[in-house]
């Protein structure tokens, strides 16, 4: 099952002095709060900056959208695996 996309920005690749680099632009607004963690006071988020394979009217070759990626809970390891794992690790 594939989530729609969250796009919260977008901007272009510059060559500077200093090499090329990616110039981009962020609409905080567009953050929904689910996806802002927060962690020892400060407030983080997981995004995906993807370089487009054509730029659009703006000359935008670069977008940025939400990484709504969430693992799935897990089964606990097979007893066969703990086996192996023993015999390894002793």
């Amino acid at each position: 099952m594939s989530q729609e996309k969250i796009y919260v920005g977008s901007g272009k690749q510059v060559t500077g002095t200093y090499g090329t680099f990616r110039s981009v632009s962020l609409c905080l607004s567009d953050i929904p709060a689910e996806h802002i963690n927060e962690y020892k006071g400060k407030k983080y988020i997981k995004l995906n900056i993807n370089d487009k394979k054509e730029a659009d009217a703006y000359g935008k070759d670069v977008s940025i959208s939400v990484d709504t990626w969430k693992p799935t809970a897990q089964a606990t390891a097979p007893a066969e695996a703990v086996d192996v794992l023993d015999d390894i690790f002793g």
